[in-house]
């Protein structure tokens, strides 16, 4: 049963993105021809709210434009300086902040993590002295896409939770495979104020944003407040296109806390394609950049894949890019997302082709399937028509989890009872990387809680296994990435309660009751 803190759109990446499907020719000389039209009925087909998108051709900005609005049942539309979550696109900027330290001659890119991050350690000792910042920023950690629990929705901060990395086992061998891995995208962050003495959100508005003139983009939700056009995130509940708030993830930030509007993520494009020059000024030493646009990692290209998009031969992981041959081309690309909002961004170096791609909804693929329209387009090649295949894909993967939750059901032992009295599994229970959890007798009710955030409601599911209902509290709460989590409770040779399993998380241990003074 696959949870929501596991499909978390944050540094949402995609490797197979690409479905076959006849198109027309479009004209190189005529690119931009019928893509409003397109945009239009794809937003309409995915019931989208508003996206804006930004292309760069040839050190120009040939269109920043936005479409729909910036908040579902209101009038105001989005536009070229309308403010998004750009998720893990925010990664590349981390991977470039480093290039100017390595340019700065503070560090280098083979230097050990442990050099700059005192008291760094993860849980294979050999791993924690081989690690290097190189390391930090191309997913070849050995940990793979776990350990977001320790951020996500929680109030550690970015030192405490490279603390608490240390317990995270591996899960492949250290540089052996790619493994999407967020919080090495913090360690790698976390170098900056220890060589940089500033901020990792500093050092990005001062030598990224201030240069290249994004005097709009930040690095926190909090920033969001004191400015306007601002798109607001969607999320779709119950069939029903919603609002929900912005999450505040600066514990994670330089994995993807990053704010920006399309013309300015315009100006980074020209940035990335000028080889670190803007504006005729050489910002970056092209070489130091060009490192973050090597490969380093191999990713995997499977079977369906393949034969579903045949002209890409290698994707690979660079430093904070995606790497892929696309048509004879390269493409260095990225996607990402935050709770209501997903974006893609990506270039051709050989077409000096630039595109943005920013929603403001997390249950699409727009910005996938636009991105690749507008790169067909501007190629001159058959155009396939990308909203639709991956709409289809999203649907029959939609029945996909119906058809899973149903056989779950069917699993679930009937007339069943827990082995002991409810209110016997209420109490403290401990982990020692994620932190504590909490089940408190609420009403009649077991309500859990992890970290001191009510999760939801603990339904009896069979034996001395319960569900997760965040429906419980009555209105949709902005925790539910443990929905439908089973907690299954482990009882000792004496008959109570030891522990708990959360389901694909972790084993809590059962605190010891506080002794009670004696008179």
């Amino acid at each position: 049963m696959r949870k929501r803190l596991f499909q978390i759109a944050f540094l949402f990446l995609v490797v197979s993105l690409f479905q076959g499907g006849a198109g027309l020719l479009y004209s190189a000389t005529d690119p931009l021809k019928g893509l409003d039209a397109y945009i239009l009925k794809a937003m309409k087909d995915w019931e989208l709210p508003g996206l804006a998108i930004a292309i760069v051709k040839d050190d120009r900005v040939v269109l920043a434009k936005g479409y729909g609005v910036k908040e579902v049942g209101k009038n105001e539309p989005v536009n070229e300086n309308t403010l998004f979550a750009i998720g893990s696109n925010t990664k590349a900027f981390t991977a470039t902040a480093l290039a100017f330290l390595v340019q700065d001659k503070k560090l280098s890119w083979d230097d050990p993590a442990t050099a700059h991050l005192k008291g760094f350690q993860l849980y294979d000792p050999y791993v924690t002295r081989e690690l290097t910042v190189r390391d930090l920023l191309s997913h070849r950690s050995g940990l793979g896409r776990r350990g977001d629990a320790l951020w996500y929705g929680q109030d550690y901060g970015r030192e405490e939770i490279l603390k608490r990395i240390r317990f995270l086992k591996p899960n492949s061998s250290f540089r052996s495979q790619f493994g999407y891995q967020n919080i090495m995208f913090l360690a790698a962050g976390q170098i900056i104020p220890a060589v940089a003495g500033v901020s990792w959100d500093d050092f990005i508005k001062d030598r990224i944003f201030k240069p290249l003139g994004m005097t709009r983009s930040n690095t926190s939700t909090r920033d969001l407040q004191n400015v306007d056009n601002v798109a607001s995130p969607h999320t779709k509940k119950n069939g029903k296109v919603i609002v929900i708030p912005y999450r505040n993830i600066d514990n994670i930030a330089p994995a993807g806390s990053i704010n920006a509007s399309v013309l300015e993520m315009a100006q980074w494009h020209r940035f990335q394609l000028g080889n670190g020059k803007y504006e005729g000024r050489q910002i970056l030493d092209p070489a130091i950049l060009q490192i973050t646009h090597d490969p380093h990692i191999v990713m995997p290209v499977g079977p369906a894949q393949k034969k579903d998009f045949p002209s890409t031969h290698f994707v690979a992981y660079g430093l904070g890019w995606v790497l892929q041959d696309y048509r004879g081309r390269q493409i260095i690309w990225h996607n990402g997302g935050i709770d209501g909002m997903l974006s893609q961004q990506g270039f051709l170096p050989e077409e000096n082709l630039g595109i943005v791609v920013l929603t403001n909804s997390d249950r699409n693929q727009l910005d996938s399937a636009i991105f690749f329209r507008i790169v067909d387009a501007f190629l001159g090649e058959p155009v396939k028509d990308w909203s639709q295949t991956l709409l289809t894909q999203a649907k029959e993967n939609e029945a996909k989890g119906e058809e899973a939750r149903k056989k779950a059901e069917e699993s679930r032992v009937r007339n069943t009872k827990p082995s002991l009295e409810v209110t016997s599994y209420g109490g403290k229970y401990e982990n020692e990387m994620y932190g504590a959890a909490e089940v408190k007798n609420e009403a009649g009710k077991l309500i859990f809680y992890f970290n001191s955030k009510p999760m939801g409601a603990l339904d009896h599911w069979n034996y001395d296994t319960f569900r997760v209902n965040p429906e419980a509290f009555g209105s949709f709460q902005f925790n539910e990435y443990l929905e439908n989590t089973l907690v299954t409770f482990r009882l000792n040779a004496q008959g109570q309660v030891s522990g708990m399993d959360i389901e694909e998380l972790a084993f809590f241990e059962r605190a010891p009751e506080p002794e009670k003074e004696k008179d």
